[in-house]
């Protein structure tokens, strides 16, 4: 197996997201349609005339470097970082001679095109070479196979390769199928091992210390507006989820029974919470799914009954609309490693996440900071940011140990809940299984911005959660004038206030001579 003290970091990898849009797949087709049939192949062996080695010892962690993998990572086929084979003078990368012709592609090219071909096609391609065989086992491609032909409908299996063949072809012996693989000499490849590297590594120590968020207990309501809803600073709230009974009541056993057949939206697709808690038991991959479902109050309404929205947060000025009213709140469940990348949350609200069971790692920078790694778009509909929050980790967290705007953080716990202001830049990931209940909302404070914001002219493709995009800003507008008389016209009055006190000079100001650089005197 790799030693670490001879790793060279690859490049950072990017993907391209719509800011509404949570997740998007990576390496595979991104136009998957859950519930495609599967193909009628039967050729998914493992190839028998590749190159085998007995793997070394492994490793669980390297002093030098302080990566430790997680005790159930995988094998990587044999894959090491392209800078590996400078320290191998007599050796040649296996990847390019194996690849023929097609060695010029990146490897990310070449995952792509990999993405086009059915199962079966992938399983015979497996067997040409040593470079095919590695590139057709990337895990990523058989996920999107399995939700394309599946959709929610597949029962996990340790693999994504593995889970395919069982769903698709019930009738193939799925032990032949195998789980570490082969491992095959003289492959070296950045972007693949990066890959393997992210789904298997632990969270470093050094990324858990910062936590420097303010903590409050027992504040007021009017401190929490005064302190940190105006001037827009997040917080983390202590003692404000005490009496809500999901703290007692949401374990794996009650939610399983009181969600009996229910599907909760899970990345792409639909599913039954059994079935996802299999997938997240056994899952090791680079972003494994996330239960994220906006309608889980409708579809098990005791749900929304075992909380309730703390005191800080109960203006919600969205509910004018009624049923009309953009998606708001979500359950979320997700085994140690998921997670949500950079982002800044929709139609320009703020939000307050609270933590049930487990813990999250939290990251946030102000509206006027961009994280290292994040390119958002000028109109901000796209956003270009690392593939994965390890990734992250891994090749830009340290640069921000020297910023002046250093970003905000903590980890949050069961029982705590974070005040997420409106347009702050924020990832977070969950340290171990956890759930959680998160709702966004519009006050008084943010309510002027969430209008402008609603009727930009790109409001189409920024706005989220709602199917009338274009026309949602009247809608909302219209009624929080009919419920609330004359309150957009006070807000707009005390916002021009404010902004000329800001402009107005100070004494000093009003009597320097700012072209003769000394006092004028007017009396």
């Amino acid at each position: 197996m790799l030693r670490f003290r001879t790793l060279l970091a690859g490049p950072s990898r990017k993907r391209k997201k719509n800011p509404k849009t949570r997740r998007r797949t990576r390496a595979a087709r991104s136009d998957a349609v859950p519930g495609k049939q599967c193909d009628d192949a039967d050729v998914l062996r493992q190839p028998h005339q590749l190159e085998t080695f007995p793997p070394e010892e492994e490793e669980e962690e390297d002093g030098e470097l302080g990566f430790r993998l997680k005790r159930s990572a995988r094998s990587a086929h044999g894959v090491q970082p392209l800078g590996n084979l400078f320290l191998s003078p007599n050796a040649a990368n296996s990847r390019n001679a194996g690849l023929g012709t097609l060695q010029s592609l990146t490897d990310e090219l070449v995952l792509e095109i990999l993405g086009l071909l059915s199962g079966t096609h992938l399983g015979i391609l497996a067997t040409v070479s040593k470079s095919f065989y590695v590139f057709c086992n990337h895990e990523p491609l058989w996920r999107n196979l399995v939700l394309e032909a599946l959709g929610g409908d597949f029962l996990f299996n340790g693999s994504w390769k593995s889970t395919y063949v069982a769903g698709c072809h019930p009738s193939f012996d799925v032990g032949s199928v195998g789980e570490s693989g082969l491992e095959v000499r003289d492959f070296y490849s950045d972007y693949v091992f990066q890959s393997w590297l992210c789904a298997n590594l632990e969270m470093k120590p050094e990324w858990l210390e910062r936590d420097n968020i303010v903590r409050k207990r027992g504040i007021s309501v009017e401190e929490f507006v005064r302190s940190f809803e105006e001037p827009n600073k997040p917080v983390l709230l202590e003692g404000c989820m005490d009496g809500w009974s999901a703290l007692e009541k949401w374990n794996r056993e009650y939610l399983v029974k009181t969600c009996t057949g229910v599907r909760f939206s899970v990345g792409p697709v639909e599913m039954r919470l059994e079935d996802y808690l299999r997938y997240s038991d056994q899952t090791r991959e680079e972003r494994p799914l996330y239960l994220f479902d906006p309608k889980f109050g409708e579809k098990v309404p005791v749900l929304g009954s075992d909380y309730e929205v703390p005191i800080y947060f109960r203006e919600d000025l969205f509910s004018v609309l009624g049923n009309e009213r953009p998606d708001y709140r979500w359950i979320i469940i997700g085994p140690s490693g998921s997670g949500s990348s950079f982002h800044i949350d929709p139609n320009s609200t703020s939000a307050w996440n609270a933590v049930i069971t487990g813990s999250k790692k939290w990251v946030l920078f102000p509206p006027d900071v961009v994280p290292p790694g994040v390119h958002p778009s000028p109109d901000g509909a796209e956003v270009a940011c690392p593939v994965s929050i390890i990734e992250w980790f891994m090749n830009f967290y340290g640069a921000t140990k020297s910023w002046e705007k250093k970003p905000v953080e903590c980890i949050c716990k069961a029982g705590e809940v974070i005040f997420v202001p409106s347009g702050w830049w924020h990832m977070v990931i969950n340290l171990e299984e956890s759930i959680a209940i998160t709702q966004n909302y519009v006050s008084s404070r943010n309510l002027l911005s969430v209008l402008d914001f609603l009727k930009k002219p790109n409001a189409s493709t920024l706005v989220s959660g709602t199917r009338d995009r274009v026309n949602l800003h009247n809608k909302f507008k219209n009624a929080i004038e009919a419920k609330f008389p004359g309150k957009i016209g006070q807000l707009m009055l005390k916002a021009e206030e404010k902004a000329a006190l800001q402009k107005k000079p100070s004494f000093w100001d009003s009597v320097t001579d700012s072209k003769a650089g000394a006092f004028k005197f007017s009396f």
